[in-house]
């Protein structure tokens, strides 16, 4: 174990855990658990909401060994709950295997992107979360389970979007198809064609998703379909983001120049593009500008109205906000802490340049985005209450139930969570 002040992406959370361990084994795990007060594990620091954030051990899983075990029918696999979804992706590939879903970014520790109901887009496509089958994850105790819908079902259930609160991952079940190419296209679309045949083009291919600048009139469209493999990828993301982070330096300096900003960058990307390449390398992109972000799902009719309720308060009041919308569409579910589960998704994504004031204004835009029964993202930011989540999810009692049962002590509840489950976390 070593001490050490930790981070996550964005910069904006910050802690000082007493000791970070990273366990190679069961034994090494055990240890940790047993000896921490208070423990929350950490993957690539993706959530914009404090939920690593402790004053006791912070556990790292990316080194712990567990091999990938895939099942006779190649339909599911065991693999390493702490390994990222870049190196787990790689790893299938070579097995000639693909996750069924992706986002468009990568580092996400599997573990981490399963307990906060993380997804990509699809209209038919749910969560990562809906994929896994099985859990393997060491409790308070130090005991080592295994759960799934027969064995041990509620803390599966659970378990299945747990935001850490049951114990340690180690191991994952998870669903897989036989290996994938995925052709990218990239186009501009005026705002107005997208927000009337928005159903159309999701219904058109696998995967659609835009991005579109409050002050554009101008959309980014991507979408991506399973195709035959042809030549090898030559380029490896989807967006050159140099232009853009040059616009958000200016923006910073000279928030005026914003609006002109985005409407000269979308002028200059009138061109379309496309590349193929295996699905492992065509979902993520890179993303490397910094940024703070609040995303709400909301029930797919709401989505595209309650975007242009939000780009309209934004342009009359003129807020400097340097990043694009993100709009996708995610499936139904039903699990209990799921914001899906109750019908089919659309999830409105807002962010703000790192280096730029964030706080104040994502204050004035939740109402926004909340107002057509939105539910937040659990790991980006939001100002939920324990009564709005018990309001909200009508299984936060089982939720709460059994965590009590494998966590009495309330080992793995750090102050935010306390807060936002209404725990007592001493």
């Amino acid at each position: 174990m070593r001490l050490m002040d930790w981070h996550n992406w964005s910069g904006s959370v910050t802690a000082r855990p007493q000791a970070i361990a990273q366990p190679r084994d069961e034994a090494e795990l055990r240890k940790a658990v047993l000896g921490a007060g208070k423990v929350r594990v950490r993957g690539a620091g993706h959530s914009f909401m404090p939920l690593c954030e402790t004053g006791g051990t912070l556990i790292d899983m990316s080194d712990y060994a567990a091999p990938i075990e895939i099942a006779p029918d190649r339909k599911s696999a065991w693999v390493p709950a702490g390994w990222s979804l870049a190196r787990l992706t790689e790893a299938l590939w070579a097995e000639g295997l693909s996750l069924i879903n992706q986002g468009d970014v990568n580092p996400q520790s599997l573990a981490g992107a399963t307990a906060t109901g993380t997804h990509g887009t699809g209209k038919d496509l749910g969560s990562l979360s809906t994929q896994v089958t099985a859990f393997e994850l060491m409790l308070a105790d130090g005991s080592l389970v295994t759960c799934d819908a027969r064995t041990r079902p509620d803390l599966f259930e659970a378990q299945r979007l747990s935001l850490g609160l049951f114990g340690v991952a180690t191991r994952i079940r998870i669903n897989v198809l036989p290996a994938y190419y995925l052709e990218e296209r990239v186009e501009s679309r005026p705002l107005a064609e997208i927000a009337e045949r928005w159903e159309d083009l999701a219904g058109a291919t696998r995967h659609f998703e835009f991005f579109v600048f409050p002050y554009a009139d101008h959309v980014i469209f991507k979408s991506l379909h399973p195709v035959e493999s042809e030549a090898e990828l030559e380029r490896t993301t989807d967006i050159d983001e140099r232009p853009f982070r040059i616009a958000c330096e200016i923006g910073r300096a000279a928030n005026f120049t914003i609006p002109s900003l985005q409407r000269l960058m979308m002028r200059l990307s009138q061109k379309p593009s496309r590349r193929v390449g295996p699905a492992w390398q065509i979902f993520p992109g890179d993303r490397t500008i910094r940024f703070e972000e609040m995303e709400y799902e909301l029930p797919r009719a709401d989505g595209i109205p309650t975007l242009l309720d939000a780009i309209g308060y934004i342009r009359k009041k003129r807020l400097p906000v340097a990043f694009p919308f993100e709009f996708r569409t995610v499936a139904a579910d039903d699990i209990w802490m799921s914001p899906f589960n109750r019908g089919p998704g659309a999830s409105v994504s807002f962010h703000q340049y790192a280096r730029m004031p964030w706080r104040d204004l994502f204050a004035e835009i939740e109402p926004v985005l909340r107002g057509a029964n939105g539910r937040p993202h659990w790991a980006k930011r939001h100002t939920l209450t324990a009564r709005d989540v018990f309001d909200l999810y009508p299984k936060t009692g089982d939720f709460l139930k059994v965590r009590a049962e494998v966590d009495p002590s309330r080992k793995f509840v750090n102050a935010d969570l306390a807060r936002l489950f209404g725990i007592d976390a001493k």
